[in-house]
This record gives structure tokens, C-alpha cells and sequence, in this order.
């Protein structure tokens, strides 16, 4: 194995799954590895001829040997939109010497995290057909319908006469609150930077309008 990982392959752009950013690559110049190249030729064009061999078709990317111990790179992968199905998903390497492929990693090797994240992604870019895109527009929609209902549900629920820009009356039972607070930790912990959101009002609230009670006034 190389002490170089994969991430050591994106440039000025990603260029490998990020699910393999942290895994070591492997080293050319010894005797392991699996039939490849056949020849004592290994060129780009006898590698561009294995990659099509094994099954990488229409589009594909190809990292060239950066040293001594460096290896041929094949990989395809929704992630950089070389196709749309993450379940594509492959990365071949090949001993840049003896043309042997010294591993062959595809979705299936993916941890758990890195499936999700495939996947996830996939869906997130719209990339998985019709329905991915229906899906996506759903959730636009749907965060706009939010930012549009909140502020009818407050006009609705506003002071009468108040006179500035302040919050409904605090109900006086409120039997669920126990799980709206469970709701917005399980947001923030999936959404961090929503946690983050939630604390910075909260610090603005306790630090500064707890000792301003003129501008806590007018905006409450």
C-alpha cells in the first residue's frame, strides 16, 4: 500500500468518491494483482482498452501515474456525474508496471456511511431520473410553502394593536412542547448548522435582549 490516500488524487476538482477520500491506494512495483493489461506495452491506450474490457462504458476518468509507486486510476461515479446510478459506482487500479489491477472497489465495498452518502447525494443533485427531480422540486416547494405559512400563521396570531413587530402571546398549555424539543435536537443534529442557528438566537435572546429591555420590548 501506498502512504498517499485517495483524496491525494482531487485536484482542482473532486475526482474520487468521497467515500474513498481516506482509504490508502495501493503501489505499483510488485507481484500482486489480478490480470490486467495484457502485454509488456502498459500505454494509456492499452489501459483505455482494459477499462473498456472490464465494463466502464460511455464515460469514465483517468489518473495517470504521479510516481514512481503511483498506479493507473479508473473510476466512474455519480458523485463527479459520470453517470446517475451511484450503484455504479467503481474504481479500478492498475500496476503501472506489470498492467495487473491491483484493486477493484464498487459500491458494494462502500461502508454503510458511504452508501448513504452515494445515495444521498445522488437524490440531492436530482441526478436519478424523473422522480429524483419531482422529489427535489417537492422539497423547494415545500420550504417555500414554510417561509410563506409562518408569516400568515403570525399575522394571524399577532397582538391586536400592537404597534411593532412582536411575537403571538405565549399559550398557556402547551402539552407537546416535550417533542418539538426532541424534533429541533434531532434537526440540529442532523443539520448542524440548523443547531447552530437555534443557538445563535438563543445567545441573542439571553446575552444581549435580557439586558436591553427597550429593544426586547419592541421586537417581542
Amino acid at each position: 500500500m501506498s502512504d498517499e490516500t485517495h483524496a491525494s488524487m482531487n485536484h482542482k476538482r473532486r475526482e474520487v468518491p468521497w467515500a474513498l477520500e481516506q482509504t490508502p491506494l495501493p503501489a505499483s512495483g510488485g507481484e500482486a494483482g489480478a490480470v490486467g493489461v495484457i502485454g509488456d506495452m502498459v500505454s494509456i491506450d492499452a489501459i483505455d482498452a482494459l477499462a473498456r474490457e472490464i465494463g466502464f462504458e460511455a464515460r469514465y476518468q483517468l489518473n495517470v501515474p504521479q510516481s514512481e509507486t503511483g498506479v493507473w486510476t479508473l473510476s466512474r461515479d455519480s458523485m463527479s456525474t459520470d453517470s446517475t446510478d451511484p450503484l455504479s459506482d467503481r474504481t479500478v487500479h492498475v500496476d503501472q508496471f506489470s498492467g495487473k489491477i491491483l484493486a477493484d472497489v464498487r459500491y458494494e465495498d462502500y461502508s454503510l456511511a458511504g452508501k448513504a452518502m452515494a445515495v444521498g447525494i445522488a437524490l440531492h443533485m436530482g441526478t436519478l431520473g424523473f422522480w429524483s427531480v419531482v422529489a427535489n422540486t417537492l422539497v423547494c416547494l415545500s420550504v417555500i410553502f414554510l417561509s410563506v405559512s409562518a408569516i400568515v400563521l403570525w399575522w394571524k396570531r399577532r397582538p391586536a394593536k400592537a404597534g411593532r413587530l412582536s411575537a403571538p402571546p405565549m399559550p398557556k398549555e402547551m402539552p407537546l412542547w416535550q417533542g418539538a424539543a426532541l424534533v429541533g435536537l434531532g434537526v440540529s443534529m442532523a443539520f448542524p448548522m440548523a443547531g447552530v442557528a437555534l443557538l445563535c438566537v438563543l445567545a441573542l435572546d439571553v446575552v444581549i435582549l435580557s439586558k436591553l429591555p427597550k429593544l426586547r420590548h419592541s421586537l417581542t
